[in-house]
């Protein structure tokens, strides 16, 4: 079986990362992956993605018009990336930053304020953490259990921000509950 992941947001908001160690948590685990980042002018502040693949069996190809599911880190991409999603996805809307929601009721619509979670953690920059965490709880696109190591293993030579994308793992997690 295969899944798509679009993860979307302003260029500075951890989304090529949250892809990273999504992508990384299922070849831990032994599964087929494509990750796919968007450089360029998005970088700066306008809107960033990147898509993750993960299959079973061999991917034919890592370009992806509908993603399986989206998490949108701010308002521009959710109404950019919303309409394309496949029905009965997971669609996590960052509710501190979105005001509206997708719009569709053929998705699993996740409403979580990411931002205000890391902001209550200590940082701001976590918000991707808490997102990240949050999606994999709700969706079971991989093992959580996998996520947690590939978050540790993305931060082993920063130490000192284990605890911290841990504690936003599991906020996270709850969120989705």
């Amino acid at each position: 079986m295969q899944s798509e992941v679009m993860f979307a947001g302003f260029g500075g908001q951890g989304i090529l990362l949250s892809g990273k160690i999504l992508a990384q948590a299922a070849m831990d685990k032994g599964l087929q992956v494509a990750w796919i980042p968007s450089y360029g002018p998005e970088m700066r502040g306008g809107t960033a993605y990147c898509t993750v693949v993960i299959s079973d069996r061999p991917i034919g190809s890592p370009i992806i018009r509908n993603p399986s599911h989206l998490v949108a880190m701010n308002r521009p991409s959710l109404e950019k990336f919303a309409t394309v999603v496949k029905p009965k996805g997971v669609v996590l809307v960052n509710s501190s930053l979105i005001s509206v929601r997708s719009g569709r009721s053929d998705v699993d619509e996740l409403v979580v304020p990411v931002t205000e979670i890391a902001n209550e953690l200590g940082s701001a920059k976590a918000a991707n953490i808490v997102a990240l965490g949050a999606f994999v709880a709700r969706s079971k696109i991989v093992d959580f259990d996998a996520l947690t190591a590939s978050v540790k293993n993305e931060f082993a030579k920063k130490e000192k921000f284990i605890p911290l994308n841990m504690k936003a793992l599991e906020r996270g997690k709850q969120a989705a509950a």
